[in-house]
């Protein structure tokens, strides 16, 4: 979990990197007046790089999945009455008068 973790961190440090280098790239831009078109191919590979590692990193961090206790309480099943005409919810409609006796201009 550990390696994980740090592939993580490692992920989004390059990320960030790749983040201030467009930023930095595009001021550059600005003073040379020319259109920004993209970021340089290089950021394009850190980017990729940096979402490769945390997408690894969110898969491995969390650990193994564990099995479903099939005896355990919070499993069980809600059963809903068969007729379901007469359900009754509260409900904030109660705080409304029964009669609207507004007049439309």
């Amino acid at each position: 979990m550990a390696v994980g973790f740090a592939v993580g961190v490692l992920g989004v440090l390059i990320l960030s990197h790749a983040a201030y280098s467009t930023i930095q790239y595009r001021t550059l831009l600005k003073i040379t007046e020319e259109e920004f078109s993209g970021p340089p191919i290089n950021v394009v590979f850190e980017l990729l790089l940096g979402l490769v590692l945390c997408m690894w990193a969110a898969l491995a961090v969390p650990g193994k999945f564990q099995s479903i206790q099939l005896d355990s309480d919070e499993n069980r099943v809600v059963a809903l009455p068969s007729n379901l005409d007469f359900m009754i919810f509260n409900h904030r409609g109660k705080a409304f008068p029964l009669e609207c006796t507004l007049k439309l201009k």
